[in-house]
């Protein structure tokens, strides 16, 4: 890319954040918080416990919230059955990573950001999926059900169970010159951007 066709890129990605409520792209933590709060579903990928394909990765689609919309907790929660096959992987080996991608929101196609584009903000979470009990799945339910209220109406035969997104490692792509990382103390001391996620 020539010097000023860059010039050019980092001049519309700073008015293109600032008018959509991202943070600017020094703010690793924040960028990571608000990119979670912003997805409502992600890819996880698991180590399948399934032939043919036993021991390699496995992606899969979930629908994912980490609190009512305004209100996030950077904890990526999801609403699982043991009938489904990724969540057969975790019973085995409960070590997973989530992607979740602003290329599911209006803001990536809007400004014409190819999905894999570093513009096109993205993370991944490295961790493990663990079952909430008590208050944490009171809490699990309202951020879901808020987000996802055709969930309400799932099958009940299916045992339905709240679990949550353990994190240890966050991976953030939100500019040029590759991909950054912070600890998950780094990203829960971040102050979450309040949008009203307008897709």
């Amino acid at each position: 890319m020539g010097a000023l066709l860059r010039y050019v890129c980092v001049l519309l990605l700073a008015f293109n954040c600032s008018s959509s409520g991202i943070p600017p792209h020094e703010e690793v933590a924040q960028v990571a918080r608000f990119v979670a709060h912003q997805c409502d579903w992600a890819s996880m990928a698991t180590i399948s416990t399934h032939k043919p394909v036993i021991g390699q990765p496995f992606s899969n689609v979930f629908s994912v919230s980490d609190g009512p919309v305004g209100s996030g907790s950077g904890v990526p929660y999801m609403y699982l059955t043991r009938m489904e096959i990724s969540v057969q992987d975790l019973e085995v080996n409960p070590q997973a990573s989530l992607s979740l991608s602003l290329a599911q929101t209006a803001f990536c196609s809007q400004q014409g950001f190819d999905p894999q584009s570093p513009l096109c903000v993205h993370i991944i979470l490295s961790g493990s999926v663990v079952e909430v009990n008590g208050t944490e799945a009171d809490f699990a339910k309202t951020a879901l059900f808020s987000r996802h209220p055709e969930m309400i109406d799932w099958p009940s035969d299916h045992n339905w169970f709240f679990a949550k997104f353990n994190i240890t490692q966050v991976w953030v792509l939100d500019y040029f010159g590759g991909i950054k990382t912070i600890t998950p103390d780094e990203y829960f001391k971040a102050t979450p951007t309040r949008s009203t996620k307008g897709h």
